[in-house]
């Protein structure tokens, strides 16, 4: 079986220890199965991604000895292919217009008769508020759009979780009632993570998906889109998340474990990779 594996950032802010060590296991792996590491910028919220963020991306991945076997992709070019996948779900009538704002949702989901708010992959489980809008027509645009879990899963999903060998599965009713009826579109841009990330494996022929464990809970979202839009699933590896003094994993906002400020520090790729348990 070829290897086919990538790495892909957003934009929004710097490449912290977390991102090297995910980067850096795609690309080692890739280039010990003789496979191929590809790099896609992941850009599609325009609201927030920057030019120099992407430009510090690379110059971050190079430094760090990694190279890629094609030109970075970037979801900001492939809008017409969200466009259209958006356009089979609504024809299929699996989507539907949502006007709920976030504290609509919060305050829905927190309603005495609701008991305790259930939160999934995506935050607080929508409470279903907007699930009975009319679907008729064209696919509306410059709303935010809902997958009617309910009507999508119809089959138990599963999954080849190559960390342990391992076949996830998660049935209908636990789709229904641990994930709900998820985003695919938003209001002020087009598509959404769990769109998009699914179009662009298939489009780029990754045969190995490898990220970090924090993403686990959305790969039956990924794998039931990959049914629902005829696309093939990969395998899964979900690596473990490289963690603070605390406990606490890093996010974007860790500029003092940023890559550049390690960089600026005088630390050396090799140092970086100690850093990380590699």
């Amino acid at each position: 079986m070829s290897f086919i594996t990538r790495f892909a950032p957003s934009p929004t802010g710097p490449l912290h220890l977390g991102h090297a060590y995910s980067a850096i296991r795609a690309h080692d792996m890739a280039r010990a199965a003789q496979g191929r590491f590809l790099l896609r910028i992941e850009d599609i919220d325009q609201t927030r991604a920057r030019p120099d963020w992407e430009a510090q991306i690379l110059d971050d991945l190079s430094w760090l000895g990694l190279t890629w076997d094609a030109p970075p992709q970037r979801q900001s070019d492939r809008l017409p292919r969200y466009e259209a996948a958006l356009d089979q779900l609504w024809e299929a009538g699996l989507l539907y217009p949502c006007r709920c704002r976030r504290r609509d949702i919060a305050a829905a989901a927190s309603a005495p008769q609701e008991g305790a708010p259930l939160h999934g992959p995506d935050g607080l489980i929508y409470p279903g508020t907007c699930r009975d809008t009319p679907r008729t027509g064209p696919r509306p645009k410059g709303e935010a759009l809902r997958l009617d879990m309910k009507k999508a899963a119809q089959d138990t999903v599963y999954y080849q979780e190559i960390s342990d060998g391992s076949h996830p599965t998660m049935t209908p009713e636990a789709m229904t009632a641990r994930i709900g009826d998820i985003v695919l579109s938003r209001r002020d841009f087009l598509g959404s993570y769990h769109l998009s990330v699914v179009l662009d494996d298939a489009d780029q022929g990754v045969t190995h998906v490898i990220r970090g464990a924090d993403l686990a809970e959305a790969t039956p979202i990924h794998v039931l889109l990959q049914r629902l839009l005829g696309l093939p699933t990969p395998l899964y590896h979900h690596h473990r998340l490289i963690r603070d003094e605390t406990g606490k994993r890093l996010a974007k906002r860790d500029d003092a474990r940023a890559i550049a400020t390690y960089r600026a520090a005088g630390d050396t790729p090799a140092d970086i990779r100690r850093r990380i348990g590699l």
